[in-house]
C-alpha cells in the first residue's frame, strides 16, 4: 500500500516572534517493512537556515531557523510511503521471565540497542504500581507474545480515550490514576510497566490511517499522529502493539520515529524570541494512493 500524508501544524503568536529555532521530526524512517518514496518540507516564513540530521536513534529531523519577524509559523510536511505486506515468519517465544534476564547479557548488536530501552527516561519511571498492573498478565512462565498482546488488551479494555484530561506533559503516574488519556499516554504508560519488569519497550510515533462512518464524506484533514510501543524479544525481534487499539501495527501505521518516550521524538520544538502566548493547530490527512 502507498499512502500520501500531509501534517500541517500552525503557530498563531499574539505578539511578533523576532527569531524561532525549531527541530522537526517529521520523517518517516524506512526499513524492510516500510520505503521512504519521498519527502518535503513546507515552512513559511522561509527559514534563514535549515539543515537535516540524524540523531541518536536513527530518526531523521530538520534543524531551522526563522529570523524575521512573524506572527505565524506553518510547518507543512508531505511525504508519501509504501508499506510491505509482512510475510508471515515464525517466531521464537520465550518465556517472559527469560527475555529480562538475557536482556543485561545480550551482547548483540540488537541486544545492547535494545538494553538501553529497560531504564528510566524522562517521561517514564519505574515505579512498583506499574509492575504490579503488569505482572497481571505476565504471569510465570507465560510467552513472551502472549502476555504483550494481554497486556495490550486490558491498557485498551480499563482506560478511556479522553483528550480532555491530559496533555503532552501529563506523567503515566497521573494517567494511571485518572484511567483516561489519549494515545500518548497509553504509550507511555505500557512502556512504564514493561521497563519496571526490566523489559525493553520504545516509543513509536508515526500516523494511523482512519476510516470514515459509511455514507459520510472523507474529511481532508481529519486524520491524526499516533503513538505505540514496539518491545524487544530475542529471537522475535521487535514486536509492536497499539494500546489505544488494541491491535498488532500493520499496513495501516506508518512510522516516523522511535525513542525513548515522546520528548525523543515530538514532531516540532522549539525556542522562540517574543511571541507570547500562542494558539497551535495541528491537521494531518492520510490518504491511500494504490492498494
Amino acid at each position: 500500500m502507498i499512502y500520501r500524508i500531509t501534517h500541517r501544524t500552525t503557530y498563531r503568536y499574539r505578539q511578533p516572534v523576532s527569531v524561532g529555532n525549531h527541530v522537526a521530526c517529521l520523517k518517516p524512517r524506512g526499513s524492510a517493512k516500510q520505503k521512504l518514496i519521498k519527502a518535503e518540507l513546507d515552512i513559511r516564513p522561509l527559514p534563514a537556515t535549515m539543515a537535516e540530521r540524524t540523531d541518536f536513534f536513527g530518526n531523521r529531523q530538520y534543524f531551522f531557523t526563522v529570523q524575521e519577524p512573524h506572527r505565524e509559523l506553518v510547518v507543512e510536511s508531505h511525504c508519501e510511503v509504501k508499506l510491505a505486506t509482512e510475510a508471515a515468519v515464525q517466531r521464537q517465544d520465550m518465556a517472559w521471565e527469560e527475555v529480562a534476564e538475557c536482556l543485561p547479557v545480550d551482547l548483540t548488536e540488537a541486544g545492547l540497542d535494545a538494553y538501553q530501552f529497560v531504564f528510566e527516561s524522562p517521561r517514564v519511571h519505574l515505579r512498583p504500581e506499574f509492575a504490579a498492573y503488569g505482572l497481571e498478565s505476565f504471569t510465570p512462565g507465560r510467552p513472551m507474545q502472549e502476555a504483550l498482546l494481554d497486556l495490550t488488551a486490558r491498557i485498551h479494555r480499563d482506560f478511556r480515550f479522553d483528550a480532555k484530561v491530559t496533555n503532552v506533559r501529563t506523567p503515566p503516574e497521573e494517567v494511571f490514576r485518572k484511567r483516561r488519556g489519549v494515545c500518548q499516554d497509553f504509550a507511555h504508560l505500557q512502556i512504564a510497566c514493561l521497563r519496571s519488569l526490566n523489559l525493553a519497550a520504545r516509543y513509536v510515533s508515526g500516523y494511523l490511517r482512519t476510516f470514515q462512518p459509511p455514507g459520510r464524506p472523507r474529511l481532508v484533514g481529519a486524520d491524526a499522529s499516533h503513538a505505540w510501543v514496539s518491545v524487544y524479544s530475542p529471537g522475535s525481534g521487535w514486536l509492536d502493539v497499539d494500546p489505544t487499539n488494541n491491535v498488532v501495527p500493520s499496513d495501516g501505521h506508518v512510522t516516523v520515529a522511535w525513542g525513548r518516550d515522546y520528548g525523543d521524538v515530538s514532531p516540532l520544538r522549539g525556542l522562540v524570541l517574543g511571541g507570547g502566548d500562542h494558539i497551535l493547530r495541528v491537521a494531518v490527512d492520510m490518504e491511500m494512493v494504490e492498494a
